[in-house]
Order: structure tokens, then sequence, then C-alpha cells
């Protein structure tokens, strides 16, 4: 059902990609990746559609991620390359249309500002009641259940209506006012939102009732599932950053991470999480490096693009390149032979940083065995070259909780040569 409702929208994509990519004409004009009247007409002539339908399909590509905006240009989005091969990519492009159905449509002429985003925020609880009815509801039902929705968003506001220009509670001494915009009729509103879901595929809608369609009733099953998943989380931190999230899950058992991190994604949308997510792998705590990149291997294949962004960024190159190895299908055993032995070398002493700083010197001493060269005076000549910023502080942890006394010396002279570059 996804492909067949989105397969107009790929055809176009794929169209805009084969006749707009690099060194060709742009497809836009206006800085927004809106076509512009020519590229239209262009599409519409070599796919046989009108210039309207060209648009509306291009709209569709856009909401459902299979064109991506970036500045004043649009590309090819991952999902549009993975279209063929990759059914979870065709569901997620469907699912984000879902979440954009407010965009979809454009709502009635008319209506405030504020009434429309109290009914889209009333919309999920409408969309579950119809999941759980599980076949036709009369649109008066829904009705009600809206009405009920937004006074409940409005009570939790605490709203108060006052009197325009007075700064007095509404019902004071006073001229007569009309009707406040909140007593505005909410039907032409829902109807609005039922036939915006429908032009997605969500649900179907005439002779006064609604029903989802399977693929409207799987998306909104999802979501519940994800607020349950959300509202497990162990330790509690799906509403901090990534940072902080990252910090709280530093202590706790692999699985019991990797829960953590499926709570707090299911909390917020894949391309933001994501985002947070290298942004935290870039500050300087090593140990948030490598769980960051553990919490983008929950993610999976949505994180793969900004993954390959930072192949070359020197100090997040060993960690996206193991996390590519192992999306492609290497054995996590075996994906560190991908790296070379300068990036498995800096992955060392970044990983050492991450245990001199949070770890305890036991540990720290065991993290020699993990270390590619076979012998100690190797992988101190090696770690010299590679120039990671903490290699002093590294080398002198090691030496300072090592228990041979020649290795430690030998560990501490080799942290002056780096302090001293002799």
């Amino acid at each position: 059902m996804a492909r067949a409702g989105l397969a107009g929208a790929v055809r176009v994509a794929r169209w805009a990609d084969a006749a707009l990519g690099p060194g060709r004409a742009g497809a836009t004009t206006d800085g927004k990746a809106t076509l512009s009247d020519a590229t239209a007409e262009r599409a519409a002539a070599d796919l046989g559609l009108s210039a309207a339908q060209i648009r509306a399909e291009w709209d569709t590509a856009r909401l459902a991620g299979l064109v991506e905006v970036h500045g004043d240009s649009a590309r090819p989005g991952w999902r549009l390359r993975a279209w063929d091969r990759d059914d979870s990519a065709v569901l997620r492009g469907w699912v984000a249309l879902f979440d954009a159905w407010s965009l979809a449509c454009p709502e009635p002429d008319g209506h405030e500002p504020a009434a429309v985003a109290e009914v889209v925020s009333a919309m999920p609880q409408v969309l579950s009641f119809l999941q759980l009815s599980a076949g036709p509801v009369p649109v008066e039902q829904l009705l009600d259940l809206l009405q009920q929705r937004v006074t409940e968003l409005r009570t939790e506001r605490c709203e108060v209506a006052y009197e325009p220009g007075t700064g007095q509670p509404a019902g004071a001494p006073g001229p007569a006012d009309p009707a406040p915009a909140a007593d505005a009729p909410l039907a032409p509103l829902l109807d609005w939102a039922l036939r915006a879901l429908a032009s997605v595929g969500a649900l179907t809608y005439g002779d006064g009732q609604a029903t989802l369609t399977p693929l409207g009733n799987w998306a909104v099953w999802v979501k519940l599932e994800q607020i349950c998943v959300a509202a497990q989380s162990p330790a509690g931190n799906i509403e901090q950053s990534a940072e902080d999230m990252l910090r709280g899950c530093a202590q706790l058992r692999p699985n019991a991470a990797r829960a953590e991190y499926r709570a707090w994604l299911a909390a917020r949308p894949v391309g933001s999480a994501v985002t947070e997510l290298i942004a935290a792998a870039r500050g300087d705590d090593a140990l948030l490096r490598g769980l960051a990149f553990e919490a983008l291997r929950v993610v999976g294949a949505p994180a793969e693009p900004d993954v390959r962004s930072v192949v070359d960024e020197p100090a997040l190159r060993p960690y996206a390149l193991l996390w590519l190895a192992e999306h492609d299908g290497v054995d996590p055993e075996d994906a560190h032979e991908v790296l070379t032995r300068d990036e498995a070398t800096w992955l060392w002493v970044d990983t050492a940083a991450a245990v001199a700083d949070h770890g305890e010197a036991p540990m720290l001493v065991r993290h020699l065995e993990s270390a590619v060269q076979p012998t100690v005076p190797q992988l101190l000549d090696e770690v010299r070259a590679v120039g990671h910023p903490r290699t002093v502080q590294v080398l002198v942890a090691l030496a300072a909780a090592h228990p041979d006394p020649a290795l430690a010396k030998a560990v501490r002279r080799a942290a002056f040569q780096v302090h001293t570059g002799s």
C-alpha cells in the first residue's frame, strides 16, 4: 500500500534526479525547492501528466523524504535511493507523509491559526479512537471527541478569555462582546483534517463516516507502541539532550543502555535525534563519542547518510567506518578490519581516553591487550605518530596505572617526548 500510494511521487523524484542532476538546469528558482513553471511543464510533457499533478507529486515527494531540501536546492533522499531494496525505507517515507498530513492539503480559509493548531494537536486522539474502533466511525462521534480534546487542551493551558482592549476577564461588567474565537465551530476543521488524512492514504472518508485504512491502522499502532516504549525508559532520560542522555547511560549495562536509546529515540523525530547524536560525538568526551555511535546503531538505516557525511572528520572517521561496515552486514567482530593501522591506533587512543576519564586503572591496563601492535614499544611509536590530541594524558594515566615499573617508565618517557615534541 505504501509503495502504491507513493508511486507517483517516486516517479517524479526519479525524473528530477535524472533530468535535473548536477551540471543540469536547476529545478527550483525560489530557494524553497518549489518547482519552477518551466520545469513543471517539462516534467509534465516527459511523464504524460499535467503540471498540477507534477507539482502535487513533487510536494508529496518532499514530505515523504524522497527529495531532501538543502538550502536553495533539492536532491534525492536516502529513501529514494533505497526504494527498490529496502521495505523499511518505503514505510518510513509513508510515515513521514502521514506525520505531515496537515501540510498535504491547504487548511480552510477564515479560521484562526490557533484553532487550526488545536485541531492538529487533538487529531492523534481522534486517530487512536479510530484505531481502537476497528471499523467505520460516524463523523458526529469524532466531532464530539475532537471538541472534548480541544477543551482539554485549553484547560491544560489554563486559558481565561479576556475582553479585547480591557484587560478584564470575560463576564466582567462592560459592553457585550461577540462570541470569542474559542467558540468557533470545529466541524469545518474536522472535515479538513479527515480529507487531508484521506489524501495521504491514512483513512477513507465519505457518507458521514471515517475508517482507517490498513496502512493508517498500522501507522497509528506504531505511534502508540512508540509512546509505550518511551514510557518504559529505564533510566528516565528521554527528556534530556543527547549528551545528557548518553551520560546517563554510561553506567548502564549494554542491554539496558540500548533500551534507553530506543526510548529516547521513540520520543523525537529520527532526523533531529541523529543530528543531536552526531553533535554529541563531536564533543571532547571520548566516552560520549563511543556511546553516540552505539545509539546510532539502534537508529539503523535512517542514520546512514549522516554517518557517511562524517567519514572525513578525523575524530569520527574510525567510528563511522565501523558503523558503516556493520550496517553493510560485516560481522561486528570482523568490522575492525576496515580500519587502517593508523585509524585503529587513533581509535585505541580515543577509547583509552574514555577509560582514563571514566574508568578504573585496571581497565586501562587491560586496554593494552586490545591494541593491534604486537609489542608495547611498537604501540608507543605508532601512538605518537597518529597525533591524537589526548595522547599525553592517556600515556601519563597508563604509566600511573601499570604495575610493571619498567613498562611504566617507557610509557612516561613516550609521554614526555610527545609533550616536548622531541
